[in-house]
């Protein structure tokens, strides 16, 4: 027996009928679809301290349920003392059963546990269908044990799909259950 993800299955049975239905698709080719998330995390200050990345590293692979990498400064900047090739960031991309795993656990149990939670503001839109995310705070994860955090980090989600528009990329992001405040 093979285990599918709740969200996966949601979007196999109701998602792609419903938005064939909103917007009128000829084939199911065409729904827009979550191709992958990305969670990424910037640390200016682990120019002065490595081991800020070591934790990071280590926070964000229990987060996301997969390894993360390094990301690694691409040129020398003098005023930050910054070098070429030093580790300024941490990230992850989930496709698959674990991004749709991890969409689940972001959407009933990450959001609603954010300190004066009201709602996403769906501004988040590039103008293709792709949305981005800030979370002020890494601790929001249930994964994330509090008494062993050294520093609360904040880190970035893109949801990216395959939709045309931002109405139709917004429309896929309703239909999983995203929580968008109303104008």
């Amino acid at each position: 027996m093979s285990y599918t993800p709740r969200l996966k299955e949601k979007y196999a049975q109701d998602i792609i009928s419903e938005l064939t239905e909103k917007f009128g698709y000829k084939t199911v080719m065409r729904v827009p679809k979550l191709q992958k998330i990305v969670l990424s995390q910037g640390m200016g200050d682990a120019v002065a301290d490595k081991k800020l990345i070591d934790n990071a590293v280590l926070e964000l692979s229990k987060i996301a349920g997969q390894k993360a990498i390094q990301t690694l400064s691409k040129k020398d900047v003098s005023n930050f003392k910054l070098r070429k090739g030093m580790p300024i960031g941490t990230k992850v991309t989930l496709r698959g059963n674990k991004m749709y795993e991890f969409l689940d656990r972001f959407i009933s149990i990450a959001l609603p546990r954010t300190r004066d939670f009201k709602g996403i503001s769906p501004k988040g839109f590039d103008g293709r269908g792709n949305f981005n995310l800030g979370v002020k705070e890494h601790i929001i994860f249930p994964e994330i044990d509090i008494d062993k955090v050294n520093k609360i980090l904040g880190m970035d989600v893109t949801f990216v799909t395959s939709a045309d528009s931002d109405e139709e990329g917004k429309a896929l992001l309703d239909a999983f259950g995203f929580p968008f405040t109303k104008k």
